[in-house]
């Protein structure tokens, strides 16, 4: 849970929705899609549209609806899947969240793999457009809008095995290494393919999952499967930074757009080294960790305890060196006894680019919550997803700093864990992967 979140609030870049919206951040896609989506279908359910203001809050590159804003106009919002980026790695967080990984079929390989991508991608470009999955449709979103729906996949290191592309399989998707916080469940880890599904509204989000699951077949069958929620949008007065299930408001650094290097951080490039693969350009890498809180130790802790194992203040997210959640953490002001006020093993402290050879990603995180245990402990925490353009230079580096003395980690157990390789996005016509499956 590092110092840096994608923050919930929403942009005009990253729907269609709302007015003046053309598309998600880097789309070269702006044309209305033709035939009738349910978006169509509502009528004036959206027609107010959304009322859009400047972000507060961590990031400060996006907007959000007010407070005022009704919340069936949430369902008008549209991401495109066409674009040069895969939906779901800029798009603002949503509100319901589904994380899939498959294992292809014994016997299955390159060709059904082609097949099964092809599948995917007119199912994800139909349903984020409002459409019905196919003929096989089960009526589950049929009176929702697009509701911001994002479907992204991507290829874990197993897959290249498994379709004779070995040759193909990127240096940067070799296995993480292993961190002494770990307590991996083999069964929900890795797997050859991973989609990752968002929406505001959880039937939409759940239609997705459902036709996503249908398209497998006998291509592919289900590895492991985990479900994960935000807060919705309009829900507080104004945009602010999300709050995890430890009662934190959880990032304030994640790299902006505005950010000269931003594409350099979070996205492969499109002319790259020799030790990249060519399909990956425009694309980007995924870590996904299941990081259970240990949630009843957490809440015996004082509120100033609290604060202290993060940096920051509980009620605002302001650093404890003093100002407001986006001032500038001052790691070097003591108290008037000289110990320094952000402590040495503070997490937002361990966690600063500036403190880690400037690594850098961006974390757009789902929390969990999948019930008690016989003895009523919660089995709850956060669905952790960072996105760079390697994770050797991006999450290796940060965890193992966190692995050496973060004081969060007595109270958190990475339980699952996965790295996939995300291609760049499908242009008009063509399906996510293509370029690897066909080149």
């Amino acid at each position: 849970m590092a110092d840096q979140s994608i923050p919930e609030a929403r942009t005009p870049e990253a729907t269609r929705g709302a007015p003046g919206g053309s598309g998600p951040l880097d789309s070269e896609n702006t044309t209305p899609r033709q035939g009738v989506s349910r978006r169509r279908l509502l009528g004036t359910a959206g027609a107010t549209g959304l009322v859009l203001g400047a972000a507060g809050g961590a990031a400060g590159y996006a907007a959000a609806p007010s407070a005022a804003t009704p919340l069936t106009s949430l369902g008008d919002e549209e991401v495109m899947f066409h674009g040069k980026h895969q939906p779901g790695i800029t798009t603002p967080m949503q509100a319901c969240g589904h994380l899939v990984a498959f294992d292809l079929a014994a016997g299955a390989g390159r060709r059904e793999a082609a097949a099964l991508l092809r599948r995917w991608s007119e199912t994800a470009r139909r349903l984020m457009a409002g459409e019905p999955a196919g003929s096989r449709d089960t009526d589950v979103a049929r009176d929702a809008g697009p509701s911001s729906l994002t479907a992204t996949f991507g290829f874990g290191h197993s897959f290249f095995g498994r379709t004779g592309l070995d040759e193909h399989r990127p240096v940067a998707l070799d296995p993480l290494p292993d961190f002494s916080s770990d307590h991996l469940d083999k069964n929900r880890s890795n797997g050859d393919l991973w989609v990752q599904i968002g929406a505001d509204d959880a039937l939409v989000a759940f239609h997705a999952l459902r036709a996503i699951q249908q398209d497998a077949g006998s291509a592919a069958r289900v590895r492991w499967q985990m479900n994960g929620f935000n807060r919705s949008p309009g829900a507080t007065a104004h945009p602010m930074t999300a709050r995890n299930l430890m009662g934190q408001v959880d990032g304030t650094r994640n790299p902006k757009p505005a950010d000269a290097d931003f594409d350099q951080r979070i996205f492969v490039p499109e002319k790259n080294d020799k030790n990249e693969q060519a399909w990956m350009a425009n694309g980007s890498y995924a870590v996904v960790r299941r990081i259970r809180m240990l949630l009843d130790d957490w809440e015996k802790l004082s509120v100033k305890a609290q604060e202290d194992v993060i940096g920051r203040r509980k009620s605002d997210g302001a650093p404890l060196s003093g100002g407001s959640e986006t001032t500038e953490m001052d790691l070097e002001k003591t108290d008037q006894a000289g110990n320094l006020i952000v402590p040495v093993n503070a997490h937002a402290r361990i966690t600063r680019p500036d403190q880690n050879g400037g690594a850098a990603m961006i974390r757009r995180p789902f929390s969990y919550h999948d019930g008690f245990d016989a003895d009523g402990v919660p089995d709850a925490g956060l669905l952790f997803i960072c996105w760079q353009a390697d994770p050797l230079r991006g999450f290796v580096p940060v965890q193992r700093k966190l692995d050496r003395g973060d004081a969060l980690s007595r109270f958190i157990r990475h339980e699952a864990s996965g790295l996939f390789a995300v291609p760049g996005g499908a242009a008009e016509g063509e399906y996510v992967g293509q370029r690897l499956l066909e080149g």
